[in-house]
């Protein structure tokens, strides 16, 4: 017997009268109805007994109202998030609101404490799909059930119910608005997915994240973080792929036994973890080449509502002024990536953040020891060409003019898909790139060269990366943009 979803259902809704008490109901909410999800799987395994209609409509997910009711003049806030734009109901699912706590009470707060929104809690309609719920996925070895045979039976993932319409800027006016970017279906969807592309728990994730497309500045950043761990820098422990744990309790020589087994080829884009709990945590992974895994990882970062990615990457400088070893700070993209044409127009501009391109610089200055006159010889600004075709230099007399009236100063793979999708995701992002090569001027990137590049930059340019995260966490008030929002945006960061 097949038993049907019930996704057109909702509610009871609860009047709660303070943040705290709101997502408190949502936890618990939460907690019911995975716990009988959870258990109803167990029984089916177990006895092979379905769930009834009554029981599987326990497994939905809570949902948020917000209602803004102005008696005056609707209030206007400089800031760039928790505010409404216009009179109304606003609503989204939630899942794992514990894991959230700390995001959904920064933006709740403002929005009682200053709009007086009143908040009701209650039973959403979409239905938790199972695989969310088991995560080690080894109790689906028992009992000799498929997932076929489970599909029938418990709701399952619906490409019908994930999507990006709200970020993208596709949804509609209705009786309800959306109250964030991003609903519970689409959070558990980009949560597993992190788990699966990055290798590790997707809560080891940290709120400052740095992207590269290169292995060996895995190294150096393992080998920060160890050091911070040690020396007591801050650093409670860090997260390797595997969920490789690594805290203060293991003495170094252990840690770099640990470090040494890592088995992170098995992953497509390894991340690695520095945790803290005061929230300054960051986060490296590394993306691989090309604009697809740019996206796709940024894809699902985007959930957990970061402060800030930088990408610190390789690339092509196209100038003759330039040296092996100079640094590029991306103001401006020329996209031909390829791969965000329809979400985000190409005559969309994509901005430099000034508060991101400021830390980059002054970051700059600090770990190199360079100012003024030797600054500007070591960091060009300028514009980064972005293409999705690695031998893009086999198609010289076609690119020659497009490069040439941009005034590019460089090329690589993934900088204008990471700047894109900051954008189109309200995520802080900014470019700092390493000059490789110049293939321009005859100086490709060949065995010996490289490795001697490697050698002497990698190390400086983390460094840059970690120093300009750590100038930014002075500022992350005011470093969530009002570039970054439209004038119909969800209230949610």
């Amino acid at each position: 017997m097949l038993i049907p979803s019930i996704d057109n259902v909702r509610g009871p809704f609860e009047r709660v009268t303070s943040p705290g008490e709101a997502v408190d109901r949502l936890a618990r909410l939460y907690d019911d109805a995975t716990q009988a999800l959870r258990g109803a799987v167990e029984r089916f395994l177990k006895d092979g007994e379905p769930p009834s209609s009554a029981t599987r409509a326990l497994f939905r997910y809570p949902e948020l109202r917000l209602t803004y009711a102005p008696n005056g003049p609707a209030l206007s806030s400089p800031r760039a998030f928790a505010k409404f734009s216009d009179p109304g109901t606003y609503a989204t699912t939630v899942t794992q609101p514990e894991e959230f706590r700390a995001y959904l009470l920064e933006q709740l707060e403002p929005l009682v404490s200053e709009y007086g929104a009143t908040m009701e809690v209650g039973v959403g309609a979409p239905e938790i799909p199972y695989p969310y719920v088991i995560e080690s996925g080894d109790e689906l070895t028992r009992g000799g059930a498929d997932a076929a045979e489970l599909a029938r039976f418990f709701p399952v993932p619906s490409l019908a119910t994930i999507g990006d319409e709200t970020a993208d800027g596709e949804f509609d006016f209705g009786p309800e608005r959306p109250l964030a970017l991003f609903d519970a279906p689409r959070v558990d969807y980009s949560l597993r997915r992190l788990v699966h592309y990055t290798g590790s728990d997707w809560r080891a994730m940290q709120p400052w994240v740095l992207l590269t497309n290169y292995h060996r500045y895995v190294d150096q950043f393992v080998h920060w973080g160890l050091k911070q761990l040690h020396a007591g820098g801050g650093v409670q422990k860090v997260v390797l792929p595997g969920n490789v744990v690594i805290d203060s309790s293991v003495s170094p020589a252990e840690a770099e036994a640990r470090v040494g087994a890592v088995a992170w080829h098995r992953f497509q884009m390894p991340a690695y973890h520095c945790v803290r709990a005061d929230g300054r945590g960051i986060s490296l992974v590394n993306i691989g080449v090309g604009p697809s895994n740019a996206k796709t990882i940024t894809d699902h970062i985007a959930v957990l509502r970061p402060h800030c990615w930088l990408m610190v990457g390789h690339c092509a400088g196209l100038r003759q002024s330039q040296v092996i070893g100079d640094y590029v700070l991306a103001h401006a993209y020329l996209r031909r990536d390829n791969i965000l044409d329809e979400p985000v127009p190409l005559m969309t501009p994509i901005p430099a953040l000034a508060e991101v391109q400021v830390a980059l610089q002054e970051a700059v200055a600090k770990v190199t020891g360079d100012r003024g006159e030797a600054l500007k010889r070591r960091l060009r600004t300028g514009t980064v060409v972005t293409n999705d075709d690695r031998n893009w230099e086999l198609r010289w007399s076609k690119e020659r003019r497009l490069i040439n009236i941009s005034r590019a100063i460089a090329v690589d793979m993934e900088s204008a898909t990471i700047a894109t999708q900051g954008f189109r995701m309200r995520v802080p992002y900014g470019t700092l790139l390493c000059v490789s090569d110049k293939p321009l001027h005859g100086e490709i990137k060949l065995p010996g060269a490289a490795n001697a590049f490697y050698e002497r930059a990698i190390a400086e340019h983390l460094q840059i990366g970690i120093a300009a995260i750590g100038l930014l966490q002075a500022q992350d008030d005011t470093l969530h943009s009002r570039k970054l929002r439209s004038f119909d945006e969800p209230p949610f960061r």
